[in-house]
Parts: structure tokens; C-alpha cells; sequence
């Protein structure tokens, strides 16, 4: 079975990230959506919430998606799926570049990973993660932007 492993903060999950992980099941039989907790990032959702968010926006793909958390090395966590794979998605040149630099410094540290990276589709390439928060956070409608957990679970107070 070839898994794919896609990693990031999730924060909060958005179409985009839905529609690449509907995209990667074209190339894998199993996608794990492995969300990390990072020095650099400060989520305002806790990690276990961001998990249930995720496993609901993704619950119709059924059992060929997991959701995990991890904090540990993104290469050790990857080997630990028996997976040789990690699945970036690209919206900008600047999600390029950044991603290019995680890429070489993975491969460094374990050269059997070999990232796949997908553009962004076209009806998706705007979105992104921090500006729905933004939105969110202002009060404005996200509801095209996401999930309807997550539309549900940012309208708290």
C-alpha cells in the first residue's frame, strides 16, 4: 500500500487542504493527515481539536484518510507509517521556495523521502489558513472558505 504522509498545522483546515487530499488519493491508496504542533507557530485551536476538525471535514473519504498529531521529526514520524512519501501542496512562489528548503533539508536527514508537491487548484489558490482565521476573527463569513465544522467550531464566542 503506498501512504502518503501530509503535514501541517491545519489551523484550521480549509477547501484547500480538502481538495489536496482528494487530489493525493488519485496517487496513493492512503493519505495521513499529520498535524504537528511547531515551535514557530502558536496555534490558537488545541491540537486535539484541530484532530477533530480535520477527521470531520475529511470523514467522507472514509477509512482511506487518517488524522494523526505528532511532535516529533517529520522524517521519524514519516518512517514510523512505513511511508516514503510527504505531500506538500504550492500556492505561491513563496510557498515554493519555503517548501523547496524543508524538502532538501528532509531529504537530508533521510534520503529514502521523496516529497510530492501539487499546486493548488485554481478555485482554491487564495485560501489560506491565516486569513481565514483573520476573517474569523473580524466576524466575517468563512463559510465558502471551509468545512461547516469549521465554520461551526470558529463562531464561538
Amino acid at each position: 500500500m503506498r501512504v502518503v504522509v501530509y503535514p501541517g498545522s491545519f489551523n484550521p483546515i480549509t477547501r484547500g487542504h480538502m481538495d489536496l487530499v482528494k487530489r493525493a488519493l488519485n496517487l496513493f491508496d492512503h493519505v495521513i493527515v499529520a498535524i504537528g504542533t511547531s515551535a514557530q507557530k502558536d496555534p490558537k485551536v488545541d491540537l486535539k481539536d484541530r484532530i477533530d476538525l480535520c477527521r470531520e471535514a475529511l470523514d467522507d473519504f472514509g477509512d482511506r484518510v487518517s488524522v494523526e498529531g505528532f511532535n516529533t521529526l517529520l522524517v521519524d514520524y514519516v518512517r514510523s507509517k512505513g511511508s516514503h512519501y510527504i505531500l506538500r501542496g504550492l500556492r505561491t512562489v513563496t510557498d515554493f521556495d519555503y517548501e523547496f528548503q524543508m524538502a532538501e533539508m528532509n531529504q537530508s536527514l533521510d534520503p529514502s523521502i521523496e516529497y510530492v508537491f501539487l499546486p493548488t487548484s485554481k478555485e482554491c489558490s487564495f485560501i489560506s489558513s491565516t486569513l481565514v482565521r483573520e476573517i474569523a476573527a473580524l466576524g466575517g463569513d468563512i463559510s465558502q472558505f471551509v468545512h461547516p465544522a469549521v465554520v461551526k467550531a470558529y463562531a464561538r464566542p
